[in-house]
């Protein structure tokens, strides 16, 4: 453990970050790289990442995942790809091979889709998973092939939907505003949420921790995605958008995860209305 911009910084913790190009992906390799010496994949080429010697290019859908493992031999993987769902089915797979055979743990960025099917409640650590969504049933594919491997090389952060400034979610709803589309509310959709520096603080803290098993990374408590939404909105500015609302059931239903087993230290839980006040536009 040495310092280095007078913070701790463990240089035996090697990351490596699958996506770390990606909204989310390049989120938790800025909150890590002054702490561990962290690594990420980008596949779109951007000057920032080709002149970045941390970064590697890596393409899912051509490029095999065991000559960068052997390359970094990272201690950690950070799994925040997206794209191509064979290719990462069959990357995960080269993945778990590696984690059998090296000290590796992986971190896992899954969704709360892996629920998409149960609407009736939230959904907790040993739910069972179920899905009606092609992005849900990947993510339960990969989940599942994860949860063959001992408990101590993989952890499962279910993570609902993600706001935040640079989001494409809210970039997504500025574009709407501004060019007099509507945005889409589900009025009977209840859910919980998050943001990328309350996801990347609490991704810190179970790899500085060595947490590993599963993890329900979202506020503490629910709301409508239509209330939420139009508050956003309001805090973006004083706008009159057109709000389409989707009606997907005439009941409410439930897509939220909440933590009963593995819950975080009390400066690591938010409420929804903090994600509002202080991280929309900050």
């Amino acid at each position: 453990m040495s310092k280095k911009g007078g913070k701790h910084y463990d240089s035996g913790k090697k990351i490596l970050i699958l996506g770390g190009s990606g909204f989310i992906g390049n989120a938790i390799y800025k909150e890590l790289c002054n702490y561990f010496d962290t690594y990420g994949t980008y596949y779109t080429a951007r000057k920032s990442f080709e002149k970045n010697q941390q970064f590697f290019r890596y393409d899912m859908t051509e490029d095999d995942i065991f000559p960068l493992l052997e390359k970094i031999q990272p201690r950690i993987i950070v799994s925040a790809v997206r794209g191509n769902f064979a290719a990462q089915i069959q990357a995960h797979q080269h993945i778990a091979e590696y984690l059998a055979q090296h000290d590796c743990t992986l971190y896992f960025i899954s969704s709360a889709n892996v629920f998409d099917a149960y609407s009736k409640y939230p959904s907790y650590e040993n739910d069972k998973t179920l899905s009606e969504s092609v992005y849900g049933r990947l993510k339960i594919r990969i989940e599942n092939m994860l949860l063959r491997l001992p408990k101590e090389k993989t952890a499962i952060l279910r993570v609902p939907m993600v706001f935040g400034n640079g989001s494409p979610r809210i970039k997504e709803i500025k574009k709407f505003i501004l060019e007099n589309e509507p945005v889409e509310v589900f009025p009977n959709l209840i859910l919980n949420v998050t943001n990328d520096d309350k996801l990347t603080q609490q991704v810190h803290y179970l790899i500085n921790r060595n947490k590993t098993g599963i993890f329900h990374l979202g506020s503490k408590d629910l709301v409508h995605h239509e209330d939420f939404i139009k508050e956003v909105v309001e805090r973006i500015g004083s706008f009159n958008p057109i709000y389409k609302r989707v009606f997907t059931t005439n009941e409410d239903r439930y897509l939220a995860v909440l933590p009963k087993d593995h819950k975080l230290p009390k400066n690591l839980q938010m409420s929804y209305q903090e994600i509002i006040d202080h991280h929309i536009l900050s």
